[in-house]
């Protein structure tokens, strides 16, 4: 949990209210200017207004070069990146044919299975000549496969969950699962930092959603104690389900959910637990089963489990593993399922390879590599920001990794410079964070080599102190650790 200090508190909204105020002032005067121009809404109201429009005129556009950068490449340790210029102070950008090789410390690669893989890839493409791009069909009409059934089967085996469903799109995952699973007369109890399309699931369910401190089991059971004994609203009626959703690594904390003592919890008050995986499956545990096979529980203790095949498996969309009573209801209610194209054949095929990989069934060992390589390289990089004074979020074993930036002036300066260094990094902002708690988010792969993460560590803390974003003491006698490796590769 970030506890801010007071002095960067005090400076950061500061600066966010400096560029309030002046954003203010400019659309005073812009009003001014046009107000004997003729306006092309004719009477109707304008669709962009409030707060959120002048966040992003006024805010947003000012550093939009350090967001939604292109690339011309495979996501993999090193990658293309588009160079891009404003004519208009960053209004507009407009895309060159120039590229620049980066160290790609950005993209969710965890085991390196999104570049071209010597097992993955062939069969990757077997599968676009035999069933080509899309099956241009739901999976209920003529978008079922036999590579989807196989994808379903080995996907419950590889969780250790009697039956799964697959979806196109790991976001919608959650967002259309939920409602699919609790509505009116239901409870959702859920992590004060869970993800958006959590959020957006809970809200769309019609169910009572309640919030528990983030990764807090003693404020869980507080709520779900209050929320027991004084039912429904209005009726106080008995809630009809209770659910608790979770995240195994938070995706902007880097932190793994306590989930022994969460489930314990549910255990008690008899709730259900829904378990998001969408960062840790593939990338934890010591046969990348996620945060249960890390945090030693098991698996049928969870009754629903969340994935995406965006992160570890090089792939994209997502799956539900329960029980078979679950997922047969999800296949008959779900409109995620029942109305959306079912996954690209191909993609079913990368995530299927993937997932072969990883349990040795390529007959090689390479995904056992691949998972030592993953948490040997997170947690060398984690310590040694920590060394040089960064303030950084998480666990250890994650590969998600947060370097706190505050101070809005600060967000372009990191990302920038890092850009020119040949380093591209992910920085974020609000309203993905609180307004106070920018930050640059670090995702470590399994393709990165020991000098890969020292080119990385080089640029990030000569950035770090020419942005001033080291807010701890440098540890000097222990980030000599980094010179040592440098001599010996």
């Amino acid at each position: 949990m970030v506890r801010l200090p007071y002095v960067t508190a005090l400076t950061t909204l500061f600066s966010y209210g400096l560029l309030f105020a002046f954003g203010q002032l400019r659309d005073f005067f812009r009003r001014i200017l046009d107000a004997g121009k003729s306006s092309n809404l004719k009477g109707y109201a304008p669709i962009c207004l409030g707060l959120e429009d002048f966040y992003t005129r006024r805010l947003y556009l000012r550093i939009q070069d350090c967001f939604g950068r292109p690339i011309a490449s495979a996501p993999d340790a090193w990658f293309d990146v588009v160079e891009r210029y404003s004519n208009d102070s960053n209004k507009t950008l407009h895309r060159t044919t120039k590229t620049s090789k980066c160290l790609n410390l950005g993209s969710y690669n965890y085991l390196g299975f999104a570049a071209a893989d010597e097992y993955c890839t062939p069969r990757v493409i077997e599968s676009l000549k035999k069933y080509s791009a899309s099956t241009c069909s739901v999976r209920v009409d003529g978008g079922n496969t036999k590579l989807h059934v196989e994808l379903e089967e080995l996907v419950a085996r590889f969780v250790g969950k009697p039956a799964a469903i697959l979806f196109g799109m790991g976001y919608v995952t959650n967002s259309a699962i939920i409602p699919a699973l609790v509505g009116k007369g239901g409870l959702i109890i859920s992590d004060s930092l869970n993800h958006n399309s959590i959020v957006n699931g809970a809200r769309g369910s019609g169910a009572t959603v309640r919030v528990f401190q983030h990764n807090n089991p003693a404020h869980l059971e507080e709520v779900l104690r209050e929320q027991i004994a004084g039912g429904q609203p209005r009726t106080h009626r008995p809630w009809k389900k209770i659910i608790v959703i979770v995240e195994g690594i938070y995706s902007m904390e880097g932190e793994l959910c306590k989930l022994p003592e969460v489930i314990a919890v549910c255990k008690k008050y008899k709730a259900y637990t829904y378990l998001d995986e969408a960062h840790s499956i593939g990338a934890v545990g010591k046969t990348g089963r996620g945060v249960c096979e890390l945090l030693g529980v098991d698996p049928a203790d969870v009754d629903i489990m969340m994935g995406t095949f965006t992160k570890s498996f090089g792939s994209c969309g997502g799956y539900i593993a329960a029980s078979k009573e679950i997922i047969d209801h999800l296949k008959h209610i779900c409109p995620a399922h029942i109305y959306a194209t079912s996954m690209s054949p191909p993609a079913v095929q990368q995530v299927i390879s993937a997932i072969k990989v990883i349990l040795g069934e390529d007959g090689s060992n390479r995904g056992a590599k691949k998972l030592a390589q993953i948490r040997e390289n997170s947690n060398f990089f984690r310590s040694e920001l920590q060394k040089m004074g960064f303030e950084v979020l998480g666990d250890n074993d994650s590969p998600v990794m947060p370097i706190m930036l505050y101070n809005p002036a600060k967000i372009p300066a990191f990302s920038r410079e890092c850009l020119r260094q040949h380093v591209a990094v992910v920085t974020v902002a609000f309203p993905a964070t609180p307004l106070l708690l920018a930050r640059a988010r670090i995702c470590i792969s399994a393709s990165h080599s020991r000098e890969d993460l020292i080119k990385g560590l080089e640029v990030i803390s000569k950035v770090g102190d020419l942005v001033g974003i080291k807010y701890f003491p440098v540890e000097h006698e222990k980030t000599a650790s980094v010179e040592k490796l440098k001599k010996l590769h």
